[in-house]
Formats: structure tokens, sequence, C-alpha cells
């Protein structure tokens, strides 16, 4: 008997310790810091490196500057844009890439390059979607 009323006593004590604990509400913040400063815009995945002149399509500048990509993106939620994945380091390209913080060419207007060729759409968030005819 003694040992049931101790286990009763220690049950007792246990709800009252799990009714009593204060409750605390998770919160995550993830610093992703500001995108990176690339005259033509920068790949949308980590570790999120410039991309080259003619990866992007014209529809990716507003007056010249990067509407973004990737964690960083701040256009309209329906935005899709077209990118020539032939310039993607993941596709294999080794061309000229520029540096964070380079200034454009003169002569390579971000948001006007022409005859862009896009093979592939994407969202702003950096995935394909189906491509919107022209």
């Amino acid at each position: 008997m003694n040992r049931f009323k101790y286990l009763a006593i220690f049950a007792v004590v246990g709800i009252c310790f799990a009714l009593t604990a204060p409750k605390i509400e998770a919160q995550v913040t993830i610093n992703i810091g500001t995108p990176p400063e690339c005259p033509y815009g920068y790949y949308d995945y980590a570790p999120y490196t410039c991309a080259p002149w003619g990866y992007y399509g014209p529809e990716w500048f507003t007056g010249g500057v990067f509407v973004g990509a990737g964690p960083w993106y701040h256009g309209p939620d329906n935005f899709q844009g077209y990118v020539n994945n032939s310039y993607d380091l993941r596709r294999g390209y080794k061309g000229p890439t520029p540096r964070v913080g380079e200034k454009p060419e003169p002569s390579k207007r971000p948001n006007q390059v022409a005859n862009f060729k896009g093979n592939e759409a994407r969202d702003g968030r950096g995935h394909v979607v189906a491509a919107k005819k022209r």
C-alpha cells in the first residue's frame, strides 16, 4: 500500500507541475541580410553569386534596377520572368560573371538585353513556372 501511496503523490505533484508550467511560444527569426549588389542580378539559389549579363530578361528590371530573386524578391505575387539558363553555373556555364559591387558596363544595360532568348520562365522565388505566351 505504501508504494501505491507514493505513486499517487508523485502523480499528483507531476500533474501540478505540468499544469503550472509557463507556456513559451517559439519565435524563429531568420536574418538573410541584404541582397548582393550585382549589376545584372544574382542567381536565385545559394550562395547567390552574381549572374552574367543576359541571364535575366528585361522584365526582371525596373528602371535598370533588378527586382530581386530568391529570398529577397520584392515584385508582384504573380510575377513571371524569363531567364536564359544556358548562363547558369549549375548547367555548366563557365563564362565571365561580375563580382558583387561591380557596376554594369555602359554598353550592357541590364533592362535592355538585345535579342534576349529566354528558355525558362520563373517566378521571383526561383520556381520554374509554365511560360505565358508573349
